[in-house]
């Protein structure tokens, strides 16, 4: 008789075959990513609680309750291992020197010095002993709907959510019927109807149908609820499709081409796993556009150095506010099928396009839209319940959708994302709400119309003003804020501030940051965080606060800006 060890990998594997030839047949096509190039170490993680019995029992409840087999295999046997030290209180184990160097590597800018900075300031105002020159900081740092102060929480979401949590207060006649339905129906998939149970590890089944039917309305094209993933924020999903196109080749290790400038997740993603970073230039006179020339340029210089895997995008951007055309998209689409790069689009900003005349695209309905070979492209779109006019950052809700994976690669997702059981299932149930809104005719819409059309107005107010204020300041460039929650003002610093800067081993534009945040309060984050042509100096702010307040900010930076060149020039 075979070991244990032995007999439980043979089964494990049999379940798998057998599992997967329930998938289906899918089309040939040119797979960029595969079991073979699949991350070596994805392949080695294995978790028993959810593991092949589970699966089967799994199966067995689907077929009782005569629902359709979904194409999910979550296989793992228990493999732990115990190291532990005891070591003296002034002998650590764990130090700068044995940390792991990679984490040294990662930096986030939107939560950085600067940051820190304010946070100690407003503690100083709060306790009333300072000789700050304003009496409040003004947080334009992060794309935070909520805690800007000027954004309430949208009614339906809040009742869905009570509702969920608590279901005693549907008893009450207030409660709209609409609501009512969709809280039974989404607390009909819980384990015991509680919120309060783990979920499928991709997710709650309902929730899923709805993101699936708004793919499919956005798009034209289906969606499968078994390509769809719900996670705890975009940034958890885009952590893990990056982990799965690592080769773990320390010589030669998986490139990743990223936007500059770019969201600090995506360059501290990277730093964490070793990969390497194939920054590309986005175009800031042609609003931020990507230029295909450059796309060439940046991989080609790349290649030496590393095995180029995939290409991110961010549309709409951030931190630079634009939206990319359909054309610009689809130049982009052939130029990663011509270098078999894997697309993670980043599209947690769909919902916010202000600028007339701009609309957003994806990059599914762009690789379906042209058809073979474009269309067997593989791909995953983020979207995110941080963003859009609702805002809900601390829900942590979020989804991906992986389009045209190889089913062994599947196998192993889906194996991965069950180590961690599920994401939380609050920020499902808010992902859930925000994708199916009220429609028209239901008792919760008039309301839930309302209210939207007033936050997404503000938006686009701000959108145009804050552009229009920060051109009228001498020596400050702003493109025009087309889409997303931000402004990236470029900025004309003076040689010798410049020179001051260095010497202090700082860059010039974090200089001029905390130099804007000891004087006037506002708190921005610096260009530099982000990434940006040498030579180029610019900041990052958020058009998140109210109107009144907005114009004041840029007053005050107008003052600023003013006094800071003729000190320095």
């Amino acid at each position: 008789m075979l070991p244990l060890k032995t007999r439980l990998s043979w089964n494990a594997t049999r379940i798998i075959a057998t599992t997967a030839m329930t998938m289906g047949k899918e089309s040939k096509r040119h797979s960029s990513l595969k079991m073979g190039n699949l991350n070596p170490l994805v392949k080695l993680v294995e978790y028993a609680v959810r593991g092949p019995i589970v699966i089967r029992a799994g199966e067995i409840e689907t077929q009782l309750k005569n629902r359709e087999l979904e194409q999910q295999v979550q296989y793992f046997c228990v493999s732990f291992k115990k190291t532990m030290n005891n070591s003296a209180e002034n002998n650590k184990f764990l130090t700068i020197e044995t940390l792991n160097p990679r984490i040294l590597d990662v930096e986030y800018a939107v939560r950085g010095p600067i940051v820190i900075r304010a946070a100690e300031i407003e503690k100083q105002i709060k306790g009333g002993n300072h000789s700050f020159p304003f009496d409040r900081v003004i947080r334009a740092n992060i794309g935070d709907c909520h805690a800007s102060g000027n954004q309430v929480p949208v009614t339906y979401i809040r009742q869905f959510l009570a509702g969920c949590t608590y279901p005693p207060l549907m008893d009450s006649p207030d409660f709209p019927s609409d609501i009512k339905q969709k809280v039974e129906r989404l607390l009909s998939v819980c384990g015991g109807k509680s919120l309060g149970a783990y979920t499928e590890s991709q997710g709650l089944i309902a929730v899923r149908e709805d993101i699936a039917a708004y793919i499919q309305e956005r798009d034209g094209y289906p969606a499968d609820t078994s390509d769809i993933y719900l996670c705890n924020g975009a940034s958890d999903g885009i952590k893990t499709v990056i982990k799965l196109l690592m080769n773990n080749d320390a010589t030669k290790p998986s490139g990743i081409m990223i936007p500059v400038p770019q969201y600090p997740l995506y360059s501290a993603t990277l730093s964490e796993y070793g990969a390497h970073q194939i920054g590309y230039y986005l175009d800031e006179d042609n609003n931020w556009a990507l230029d295909i020339d450059e796309l060439e340029r940046a991989i080609n210089a790349a290649k030496d150095r590393c095995t180029p895997r995939g290409i991110v995008i961010i549309n709409p951007g951030n931190p630079t506010g634009q939206v990319l055309s359909r054309e610009n998209i689809e130049n982009v689409v052939r130029f990663a099928h011509k270098h078999r790069l894997f697309i993670l689009a980043d599209e947690v900003y769909q919902e916010n396009v202000y600028l007339p005349g701009s609309k957003f695209f994806s990059f599914k309905k762009a690789l379906m839209d042209l058809g073979a070979p474009f269309n067997q492209m593989e791909m995953a779109s983020f979207h995110s319940a941080s963003k859009g006019w609702h805002g809900e950052c601390g829900s942590r809700g979020g989804y991906y959708e992986l389009i045209n994976i190889d089913k062994d690669v599947r196998v192993q997702v889906n194996k991965l994302i069950s180590a961690s059981l599920c994401s939380a299932a609050w920020g499902q149930a808010m992902m859930g709400a925000i994708i199916n809104p009220p429609k028209e005719g239901e008792p919760s819409y008039e309301l839930y119309k309302k209210e939207r059309l007033d936050i997404v107005n503000r938006l686009k107010q701000k959108a145009e003003l804050v552009s229009k204020l920060f051109n009228s300041v001498e020596g400050v460039k702003c493109n025009a804020v087309m889409g997303a929650m931000y402004a990236f003002p470029r900025i004309e610093l003076p040689e010798k501030v410049i020179n001051h800067a260095k010497s202090k081993n700082m860059a010039p534009d974090a200089f001029y940051c905390f130099q804007l945040l000891e004087k006037t309060g506002i708190c921005v984050v610096p260009g530099s965080g982000f990434k940006q042509k040498p030579g180029t100096h610019h900041f990052r702010t958020t058009i998140l606060p109210p109107v009144d307040q907005m114009a004041d900010m840029v007053e005050k930076f107008r003052t600023f800006h003013m006094e800071f060149l003729r000190e320095w020039k």
